[in-house]
């Protein structure tokens, strides 16, 4: 169990080995486009990310969900065994910290966006797998924020125990009183008072504070409120999970689902006092810190969701693949509908993998801000796309799909979250829609000019105005 994997060129997944067709390894799957900026390194990388998934990691998902345990408090301070386990496994395996990207970090695994964006994908099909890997969210993101903003002192103290998966971290910008949407209404109150700043306010949705391993909140406030510039009135500060005056309040459930130990906390802050160096880049400057942080996470997402996706349309077949389901005498795969859905699916996964991968491509050949534009397309397209695969998914599973006894309706639950986290689609479409409508000018001035063209060259060749299908016909008034 000890022993790394070492994939030789006959075999596969175990399995796909079983009987049946053999199935392509993950690095066969690798768009054609994007082989060009995956290194043989990457590839062989991917080839045991999948193994790793398929083998350990989504066996152990419902291992992970008994040992989690019953009861609020219990789930809330449980860590399961299985996990460290696979922590463990992973280390052996040289699956550690691959979401940081080479060209930015020295401290990560020295993958590419592009080449971690594949690894994402498989990740995405298991609830323990990102974790297992050290590549889950919020700490990567956070682990992305102290590599490139945070002192030497903040990444002795912080980054260096979330590398090594000793500790788990928060991001709280969410606010329960304001539309969070529009960062700039966010309230919590940040001054500064001697050689310290004091916080006062409230957040929610700060994922991953439930657990008991979680031991930074990276928190955005309002510093400078009368500040002319509204992007300029926000700071990000690290503050200690077990500061005096923060209270987890509650847990907040997704559809019904408690996502224990790691959860969702509705957290107060009274007269929390944090030391001035715990400032992040200075004051006045927490929108270029959550734009920094926001961009690749937002990736990150895109890619598990195709991987959810991918375990959605998996589930489907098989499911219309099962003889003992026979609807009106005949298995579902024999009903036209069931594989035009299957059709669609295929299709938009595909799709959608191709956008998300361009936007990798776009981020490592400069930065986030170089791909803004793809980015936010892939924040909006892939939640889309993973919920209707998903919704197909369940609908061929009738009840069951609903239930417990699959996790698809855990699947659709957190896909429906990721419309709404890094940025409502809103706000994204809107911003697209206007840069795009900003041509809107000049594309008027080009369709008149070429129109204009067109009759100039009409009279060159002596060919009056006239449309193609003018008729012209006239009938003769009756005679009396």
């Amino acid at each position: 169990m000890s022993v790394p994997y070492k994939i030789e060129a006959s075999e596969q997944l175990l399995l796909g080995g079983t009987q049946g067709e053999q199935q392509p390894r993950a690095s066969d799957k690798i768009p054609i486009i994007a082989r060009p900026f995956v290194s043989d390194r990457a590839k062989k990388t991917l080839d045991i990310v999948e193994k790793f998934v398929e083998e350990e990691c989504i066996p152990a998902d419902t291992i992970y969900a008994r040992q989690v345990g019953e009861g609020v408090v219990n789930r809330f301070s449980a860590h399961p065994p299985i996990l460290e386990d696979l922590k463990k496994r992973a280390q052996e395996l040289g699956l550690w910290n691959m979401f940081l990207p080479k060209n930015h970090f020295k401290e990560g695994a020295g993958f590419s966006n592009l080449e971690y964006g594949l690894m994402a994908e498989y990740l995405g099909k298991s609830h323990t797998a990102s974790e297992a890997t050290n590549c889950a969210a919020p700490d990567t993101g956070n682990m992305e924020v102290f590599a490139k903003y945070g002192t030497q002192e903040q990444k002795e103290k912080w980054l260096k125990p979330l590398l090594a998966g000793k500790i788990r971290s928060a991001f709280l910008m969410t606010e329960p009183d304001v539309a969070s949407s529009d960062a700039t209404n966010i309230e919590l109150s940040i001054k500064k008072e001697g050689n310290e700043y004091v916080l006062n306010g409230s957040k929610w949705w700060s994922s991953g504070a439930g657990d008991p391993r979680c031991k930074i909140y990276i928190v955005m406030g309002k510093s400078d409120p009368n500040n002319s510039s509204v992007y300029k009135q926000q700071s990000v500060i690290f503050v200690p999970a077990e500061t005096p005056g923060i209270t987890i309040k509650r847990m907040l459930s997704v559809y019904g689902f408690d996502d224990a130990p790691h959860g969702h906390g509705h957290l107060t802050f009274e007269n929390v006092r944090v030391p001035v160096e715990n400032i992040c880049l200075g004051e006045g400057r927490g929108f270029e810190v959550i734009q920094g942080r926001l961009g690749p996470g937002r990736i990150h997402h895109a890619m598990r969701s195709i991987g959810a996706a991918e375990k959605a349309l998996e589930y489907f077949l098989a499911r219309m693949n099962d003889p003992r389901k026979k609807p009106f005498g005949k298995q579902l795969h024999e009903h036209g509908v069931m594989l035009e859905r299957a059709a669609r699916s295929r299709i938009e996964i595909d799709a959608s993998r191709l956008q998300v991968l361009n936007a990798a491509i776009m981020i490592d050949s400069k930065d986030a801000k170089f791909a803004l534009k793809e980015i936010a397309e892939a924040k909006v397209l892939v939640p889309e796309m993973a919920l209707t695969v998903i919704d197909r998914a369940i609908q061929a599973y009738g009840g069951a799909g609903v239930s417990q006894d699959t996790p698809l309706a855990n699947m659709w639950a957190h896909g429906r979250t990721m419309r709404i986290v890094d940025g409502p689609d809103e706000v994204h479409l809107i911003q697209l829609g206007r840069n795009e409508n900003k041509k809107g000018k000049y594309l008027l001035q080009k369709i008149e000019w070429q129109k204009a063209k067109s009759e100039e060259m009409g009279r060159s060749y002596g060919l009056e105005k006239r449309d193609v299908l003018q008729l012209d016909r006239q009938h003769s008034k009756s005679k009396l």
